[in-house]
């Protein structure tokens, strides 16, 4: 499996709740925090939901 680094760049200010929801999921809390994760098809989809919040780096 490939491994991503997921960075939050943005506030969830103003974000709805199920964004916030699918951050907390990632195991993101602040901004600024990133988080290596396993890339499936459940964390894809996660991704995209929030892409406009987080920055995605292959490793």
């Amino acid at each position: 499996m490939t491994k991503v680094r997921i960075t939050q760049i943005k506030s969830t200010i103003g974000a709805s709740l199920k964004q916030e929801r699918n951050l907390l999921a990632l195991g993101i809390k602040k901004r600024g925090q990133s988080k290596e994760v396993n890339l499936t098809p459940q964390i894809e989809g996660i991704i995209r939901k929030v892409s406009h919040l987080v920055k995605i780096e292959k490793i």
